[in-house]
């Protein structure tokens, strides 16, 4: 099984031409889109999709996600090894964060030609590059035959969160189709109980806000801070968009006091 994400969208030929060629290597591959909906060039929002969907795959299952502002520079291509399954793409972060969770065994950067396309593009590595490791993966090609192991990868600011003076900062991973804002802040690292008046710094504001459980207990467009599905603090607003009424974006620095 292979899951594909990008920010591609459905427009233009990419994400076909992509499954093209995994087809063409691996006929028997099951091929899953997780988004190609991705905002143009976010790697943060397609890394925490990537967190999002990957531990609902089987065992085994090939990640295959292409945010690639920097194709055809020297950044590196790689695959990752988990013990649960395998993400390919560029080394710039996107996919990092979901690796973790999984638990990295090892890191390879994608330097075989044997597993790349003849001709490689400058400017389409998600057809060239990464489909071709993704679809020899899914055969059974053994990570270590794509090239040398690198104990470097990209980890992005996003990944962690900062203690300090009893005060917790991180920032906005995505904005969902609702308008939730969802931080990479952890349920793990807060330890708020239901009722609570939390102070959060979000952008240019300064707001008192309920930590709930369900999005219903604030009142219609009103905000409640909570722990979403997928295990990270977002601020939502009850029936409205709650990045549009606060002018919030990915990237945007969130700070919750007194935790």
């Amino acid at each position: 099984m292979i899951t594909l994400t990008s920010d591609f969208g459905l427009k233009d030929p990419y994400v076909a031409e992509m499954k093209g060629v995994i087809l063409k290597i691996n006929p028997k591959a099951i091929l899953i889109d997780v988004t190609h909906e991705i905002e143009k060039f976010n790697i943060r929002a397609a890394a925490f999709t990537l967190d999002s969907a990957a531990p609902h795959f089987p065992e085994g299952t090939v990640h295959l996600a292409v945010v690639d502002p920097g194709v055809g520079t020297q950044r590196r291509a790689i695959t990752i090894q988990t013990r649960k399954g395998f993400f390919v793409g560029p080394d710039n972060g996107i996919l990092i964060l979901a690796a973790q969770n999984q638990g990295i065994e090892h890191v390879y950067q994608l330097a075989n030609p044997k597993f790349r396309l003849p001709v490689v593009s400058g400017t389409f590595h998600g057809r060239d590059v990464f489909a071709p490791a993704a679809a020899y993966l899914d055969k059974g090609v053994q990570p270590a035959e794509f090239g040398p192991e690198i104990k470097d990868p990209v980890t992005p600011e996003y990944v962690h969160v900062k203690i300090s003076g009893g005060s917790l900062s991180g920032e906005v991973l995505d904005v969902d189709g609702f308008g939730n804002i969802i931080t990479n802040i952890a349920e793990k690292d807060v330890a708020f109980k239901e009722g609570d008046s939390v102070q959060v710094e979000l952008a240019e504001s300064l707001l008192k806000i309920q930590f709930g459980k369900t999005y219903a207990q604030a009142k219609p467009k009103e905000p409640i801070l909570l722990v979403g599905s997928h295990g990270f603090m977002e601020i939502a607003l009850n029936q409205d968009s709650a990045a549009k009424k606060l002018h919030v974006k990915t990237g945007d620095r969130i700070v919750i006091m007194g935790i």
